[in-house]
């Protein structure tokens, strides 16, 4: 899987993703992400999920896994945006 062919969905709070983010990547705080689930049935798949450990975009991927959309946890954004910028 070609990780510049995947959407990037960053979990972290509107705040921290202000503060850094992967270019291109979409922001849906993991507080808000089931208010989004259609939105993200509709989206280009495979899609990445990415915070600042892993965790949070771990409980992402697991919930939208279990749904059926294709997914994966990317863990922490700078490691994603290392591998965009390869």
């Amino acid at each position: 899987m070609d990780i510049n062919d995947c959407i990037i969905i960053d979990v972290r709070t509107r705040e921290e993703f202000m503060g850094g983010h992967v270019a291109g990547s979409k922001n849906i705080p993991l507080l808000e992400i089931l208010e989004h689930e259609e939105e993200l049935k509709k989206m280009k798949q495979p899609i990445i999920f990415c915070c600042v450990s892993g965790a949070r975009s771990g409980q992402a991927a697991n919930y939208f896994k279990q749904k059926g959309i294709e997914c994966e946890n990317g863990g922490s954004w700078l490691e994603v945006n290392y591998k965009v910028s390869q």
